[in-house]
């Protein structure tokens, strides 16, 4: 219980930051309102108001806590009125939403990191590669991805590519480049005697790389891999926000055309706990086949 009481305490200070900010901020709107009407309104009328506003500046904690349960378990109907259904299975819920976000990232991810994970060993293994390909990969990561992201999918849909392949490809280009700077250093790892070892011993390049040189990046790989993750997750909904239909991506550009900012931040918190989990279950992973190796996670 010890080990969760300053995480309560931190949980704690931002609830009431959050609710202070959402007063403040929410306060000028309660004030207009009140002013266009000709009354009088003090801070004890301001603060219970601004915790229900319907279109707020910065939603209340509760607010987007009610929120993200309707959109996702809860009762809905069908955009506040017509046929009730279930939330987190309609057009509007987050289950849905998340799933399709997933897949993609899942995808891109799959196709970034074994990319990044081939071109490191090319790196490691030819001169040439080194000298030619490390600073392109460097140099494709100064453009940014909300710039790239409208042309890929242009160009693929002009060739009648749409749907899961153009967003699993934006979230691997976002993915691969961790993931080889990651694995180039793993690689990289094993001092001069364990090399020099294995000249003695007459051995391949490939009994090197299996034996010795692999073994040594894999602490080095899941590091590069949560942050791969995270960066696929993230060009995921990147790629979503121009392409519409369903995704996280696209739930936050629906809210923000209809000013729904607490549809936007239920979407946020979707976003940021489906995000976690990728990173814990590449986590989870990690542990356990660092244990299997006789290494320390």
């Amino acid at each position: 219980m010890k080990s969760f009481g300053p995480v309560l305490v931190v949980v704690g200070c931002i609830l009431a930051l959050w609710y202070g900010a959402a007063v403040l901020m929410n306060a000028q709107w309660e004030r207009d309102q009140a002013g266009r009407a000709g009354e009088a309104i003090g801070w004890a009328q301001i603060v219970p108001k601004t915790m229900a506003q319907e279109r707020p500046v910065l939603p209340a904690p509760h607010q987007v806590a009610a929120e993200f349960w309707a959109l996702t378990w809860g009762e809905e109907v069908g955009g506040r009125r017509g046929i009730v259904q279930s939330g987190s299975l309609s057009n509007r819920g987050l289950v849905l939403h998340a799933w399709v976000t997933f897949s993609a990232t899942m995808l891109g991810f799959a196709i970034g990191s074994g990319f990044g994970i081939l071109l490191a060993v090319g790196i490691v293994h030819n001169r040439a590669m080194d000298a030619s390909v490390m600073p392109w990969a460097i140099a494709s990561q100064t453009i940014p991805i909300v710039a790239i992201a409208p042309m890929i999918i242009v160009v693929l849909n002009s060739v009648g590519v749409a749907g899961l392949i153009p967003k699993a490809i934006i979230a691997a280009y976002l993915s691969f480049f961790p993931v080889v700077v990651g694995m180039v250093k793993g690689l990289r790892s094993p001092d001069g005697m364990q090399l020099d070892l294995l000249r003695t011993y007459n051995a391949s390049a490939a009994q090197g790389l299996w034996n010795l040189r692999l073994p040594a990046s894999m602490p080095y790989l899941f590091a590069s891999l949560k942050v791969g993750v995270a960066a696929s997750f993230v060009g995921t909904i990147v790629a979503e926000l121009p392409l519409g239909g369903a995704g996280l991506g696209t739930r936050l550009l629906a809210g923000s055309y209809y000013g729904q900012t607490i549809q936007i931040w239920a979407t946020l918190v979707m976003a940021s706990l489906l995000a976690a989990g990728l990173v814990a279950v590449v986590g989870s992973i990690q542990s356990r086949v660092l244990a299997r190796m006789g290494m320390g996670a």
